[in-house]
């Protein structure tokens, strides 16, 4: 009875280790390497593996599970000893849910059922990953630029039509991409089209089209930092003469450019600019404009000077006509100058030191200076010259000055400031200054000119 127990429990081990004794024996290793399948053109993956058979000679046949088919389908031969490349080609599943890299078991079968198992790894993509574009510096001098299109997976592409895209450029190729190719191409840049934009990184687009299926792809391409402004001087005219200068940012920067124009203290005045300046300096007898702008890529200043000379012929009548006022002026008993300077305050108020020239041209008696403080300003009390008011009226802003007799020939000066704790612009006059005198027992009156202060406002 033992003996019959041990023998059933020796065949049981042969039946359960006998697959073992007969298992594949095979040697494979896989000579290809980077296999994709791409999901939109549904391209399989095609694995090169070199089989060597260990065992005796014997039929075999490849296949997975994983894909929508695998190739070869009919048997192969490898006689004993024998080293045979098989092409393993395995089409991607009809389900495929995402994409990236993949491990599945693929089996190869022997005439007896006995297989051998192992695994591949495949990548799994969308045609767009297939593909890397991007283009070479350039900048606003560039007159053109290359892009390139690169195949980055292990697949040879036939046929592809592709349409490039930029805010510089577009461009329709039809080409083929062998396996880790890349191809450039050259592109003639037309200026007037970005003549406007300012440096960085901008979006290259294409639309690859592969058996019928588009793959939208973006690169970069980068818009180098250029700084390049021009000036132009256009002269025209002579007894009426116009320049206009010009200055434009060819570049891609925004930048802050300065136009200077100097003039003199008489061609000033019959000279016209456009655009206002944003600045006006007077260093002695010279003039100075300037017009300071932030000019933006594509952009340009132009500044207008005009200067009509026939102007100063005016100028010369007005000239000759207050000669002959002065000639009439002096004739008279008395002549009263008026004199306006600026003065500079502790405190940072407006203020002027006002000066009147009293010249008696023939004795004269009982002399009442009478002189009006415009309303904005005040009377600076401490400070005056050698001759005293006799009277302040500060409602009236009125101030006077007495002289009992004044001989002919006699000189007096009176001096004295004014104020205003407010900034005044422009052309500033001050009201005449009366003088009332007796001569002869008669009642007589005088007047001074009227007295002005120019203040330029500078532009900011």
């Amino acid at each position: 009875m033992r003996k019959s127990l041990s023998f059933s429990l020796i065949l049981i081990l042969v039946l359960l280790f006998l697959p073992l004794i007969s298992a594949v024996n095979l040697e494979i290793q896989k000579e290809s390497s980077d296999e994709v399948m791409i999901i939109d053109l549904n391209k399989p993956a095609v694995f090169d593996l070199s089989i060597k058979n260990n065992g005796p000679t014997d039929e075999f046949m490849i296949y997975t599970f994983f894909g929508s088919g695998s190739l070869p389908k009919e048997k192969f031969t490898i006689t004993s000893g024998q080293t045979k490349k098989i092409q393993f080609i395995v089409s991607p599943p009809y389900d495929v849910a995402r994409t990236g890299p993949v491990v599945f078991d693929y089996f190869i079968q022997d005439s007896d059922n006995s297989e051998y198992k192992s695994a591949l790894n495949v990548k799994v993509i969308n045609l767009n990953e297939a593909f890397e574009i991007g283009s070479a510096d350039f900048d606003p001098e560039s007159s053109s630029v290359e892009i390139y299109i690169k195949n980055k997976i292990n697949f040879d592409f036939e046929n592809l039509d592709a349409e490039f895209s930029s805010n510089f450029f577009t461009l329709d190729k039809s080409f083929s991409l062998a396996s880790k190719e890349t191809k450039q191409f050259e592109i003639t840049l037309d200026k007037e089209k970005f003549k406007q934009l300012t440096a960085g990184f901008y979006t290259l687009t294409a639309g690859i089209t592969a058996e019928d299926k588009t793959a939208n792809i973006d690169g970069v391409m980068k818009f180098a930092e250029k700084k390049s402004i021009t000036t132009e001087t256009e002269k025209q005219g002579f007894f009426v003469s116009a320049t206009t200068i010009t200055k434009s940012n060819n570049g891609n920067l925004p930048e802050i450019v300065q136009t200077t124009v100097q003039k003199n203290i008489i061609s000033r005045l019959f000279t016209s600019v456009n655009p206002q300046p944003d600045n006006v300096e007077r260093n002695n007898s010279k003039i100075f404009y300037s017009w300071n702008r932030e000019l933006k890529p594509g952009e340009s200043l132009a500044v207008k000077i005009q200067t009509n000379w026939f102007l100063p012929l005016i100028f010369i009548i007005l000239i000759v006509a207050i000669v002959i006022f002065v000639k009439e002026y002096v004739k008279t008993d008395l002549k009263i100058k008026k004199r306006v300077t600026f003065v500079k305050s502790k405190g940072g108020e407006f203020a002027l030191k006002v000066s009147l020239l009293i010249d008696a041209r023939k004795q004269i008696e009982n002399l009442l200076i009478v002189e009006r403080i415009p309303p904005i300003l005040s009377l600076y009390k401490k400070v005056f010259g050698r001759e005293v008011p006799t009277r302040i009226d500060e409602k009236s802003k009125k101030i006077e000055w007495q002289f009992k007799r004044l001989e002919a020939g006699e000189k007096r000066m009176i001096n004295y400031v004014i104020y205003s704790r407010l900034g005044i612009l422009g052309k500033f006059a001050l009201p005449r200054t009366a003088g009332f005198y007796e001569r002869d027992g008669k009642l007589h009156e005088a007047s001074s000119n009227q007295a002005f202060f120019l203040t330029e406002q500078k532009g900011g």
